[in-house]
């Protein structure tokens, strides 16, 4: 089966830092893959504040996350503090992917890279809608 290669924008909009604790650490020490999910997850709603969104209120509409990839290059150790870098990429009508890269801020060591699809979703109607102007202008710059 081929590995999954994700491959990164030349430059992100969006910058973040988050320190590795022991609650995100697996049997094995070092940083676990959910945990690090998880991270992700904070990463893109600040992402979205960032912006002046919120996740499940972008000009009236929410999002789903319809895929997510992650490409692990490297351990992390708690106590570590991760810089969450992210763009939004591959627009469509009604979303786009955000694309992130993952290193540690003392050596600069790349510890993961992903790509989360999302979808803009209103929740009222349960349907796909189209991405928010407002989104597009402030996340494709």
């Amino acid at each position: 089966m081929p590995r999954i290669r994700i491959d990164l924008p030349p430059a992100f909009s969006f910058t973040t830092e988050m320190v590795i604790t022991t609650q995100h650490i697996n049997y094995r020490n070092h940083l676990d893959n959910a945990a690090l999910i998880s991270m992700v997850s904070e990463a893109r709603m600040r992402f979205f504040e960032s912006l002046g969104f919120q996740e499940a209120d972008t000009e009236g509409a929410g999002i789903l996350v319809a895929d997510a990839a992650i490409q692990y290059r490297s351990e992390a150790f708690r106590g570590e503090v991760l810089r969450f870098e992210m763009a939004a990429t591959e627009f469509t009508r009604v979303g786009c992917d955000l694309v992130y890269r993952v290193s540690s801020c003392s050596d600069s060591r790349e510890v993961a890279r992903g790509k989360t699809g999302i979808v803009f979703f209103d929740y009222a109607t349960r349907t796909p809608v189209a991405v928010p102007a407002g989104f597009i202008a402030r996340a494709a710059q």
